[in-house]
């Protein structure tokens, strides 16, 4: 549902204004002069705010405001009030009428729509919402730091991505990248002077660009009190230096919830294909598990029920890979899926460890298990 924003204010040029400051914006905006006819539309209307102005003949904006608050109906309705008083006593009678922002005339609209985008939900006209979905589609990273070297070194760790790095020193400089074009994650120095770190991700939460968006805090592994200070205010995660690469790759991929799963999963002759690359960490071992339900559970849905899990490239078999095979089988088991497991003489004798291998099915190469799944005897039942 589109949002409805309810200006209320006597001045025809104030309600233009307000009208054209929302007009890139994907809402509808009402309007009324006075506030009884602020009452009327609010009632009919059901706005999702109302902008309100202080002083208006026939029934001014605290009138309609009081009347607001005493109706069940419509009390719920965030109020922006507009006044042209600045002093500390004004603000602090507004706040006392339940006001959830103000704003000073003469304003600029820039301002208007970063208040009222701190309370509702503005999305650009015609905005395609550009949800990154896997891990190797594009997506723009904002770095905050100032020491350029960083820079340097999160370009090249990530150079193999689809995944740009663009590089601000300063805070300022960093909402204004955010206010052109919002990027998918924003890593932010902790150790930035004056605590400037911490200023901006709390102008990013307020920001109607940039609110949604996750923000990393970056530092070095010993500055424990700024990692906590960071996790305390909300940071997304904490990424330290020196960076591993593999990790940042990995917390991204869960911030954003990308879809890893073409990287180790297809579909071949009918058969659901996993197949493991050479070295196993438990990073990745963590990846393919997060993929394997929804993975195994779609193929099911589609009709197959047939899995080989391929180890056939895998150098050294650890515990690791024991953890996988057993999440997978356990899967299948419960799914009444079919497996054969693809692995050399070394990890056959390394799964007889661990008394849940017992009945494991082991083939030596792709012809051997799709012929086994493929035949009508049940291979494990």
């Amino acid at each position: 549902m589109r949002p409805k924003i309810l200006t209320v204010d006597d001045s025809k040029t104030i309600r233009l204004i307000i009208a054209r400051a929302f007009k890139p914006f994907d809402c509808e905006v009402l309007e009324a002069s006075n506030g009884t006819e602020g009452l009327f539309a609010a009632g009919k209307h059901r706005p999702d705010l109302i902008i309100l102005d202080y002083t208006m003949p026939i029934m001014d904006g605290p009138e309609m405001l009081s009347r607001l608050k005493c109706d069940p109906q419509l009390g719920h309705i965030p109020v922006v009030m507009l006044t042209a008083e600045a002093g500390r006593e004004n603000v602090v009678r507004l706040a006392r009428m339940g006001v959830q922002d103000y704003l000073i005339k003469p304003f600029k609209e820039d301002l208007l729509i970063d208040r009222v985008g701190r309370i509702i939900n503005l999305k650009a006209k015609g905005e395609v919402v550009a949800k990154i979905k896997r891990f190797d589609d594009p997506l723009t990273i904002l770095l905050v730091d100032d020491k350029p070297k960083i820079l340097e070194q999160i370009q090249f760790g990530l150079a193999e991505t689809n995944w740009k790095v663009h590089g601000c020193s300063q805070t300022g400089e960093a909402l204004a990248f955010c206010n052109e074009k919002p990027p998918q994650v924003i890593l932010v120095s902790l150790l930035l002077p004056e605590n400037e770190g911490f200023d901006l991700f709390q102008l990013l939460r307020s920001s109607v660009h940039a609110k949604d968006v996750p923000v990393f805090g970056l530092c070095v592994k010993t500055a424990t009190a700024e990692q906590e200070r960071a996790q305390q205010m909300g940071f997304a995660n904490m990424v330290t230096k020196p960076i591993d690469f593999d990790d940042l790759k990995s917390k991204i991929s869960r911030a954003l919830d990308l879809d890893t799963s073409y990287k180790y999963f297809e579909q071949r002759d009918g058969i659901v294909h996993l197949r493991c690359p050479a070295e196993i960490t438990p990073l990745v071992v963590r990846e393919i598990i997060k993929c394997l339900s929804k993975t195994i559970t779609e193929a099911v849905d589609a009709g197959l029920d047939k899995l080989v899990l391929d180890f056939s490239s895998v150098n050294a078999p650890d515990v690791d890979l024991i953890k996988l095979a057993m999440s997978a089988i356990q899967l299948c088991r419960e799914l009444s899926v079919k497996y054969q497991i693809i692995g050399s003489a070394a990890l056959r004798q390394e799964s007889k460890k661990y008394e849940e291998s017992s009945g494991w099915l082991f083939s030596d190469s792709w012809e051997e298990a799709s012929r086994l799944l493929n035949s009508q005897v049940p291979v494990n039942t």
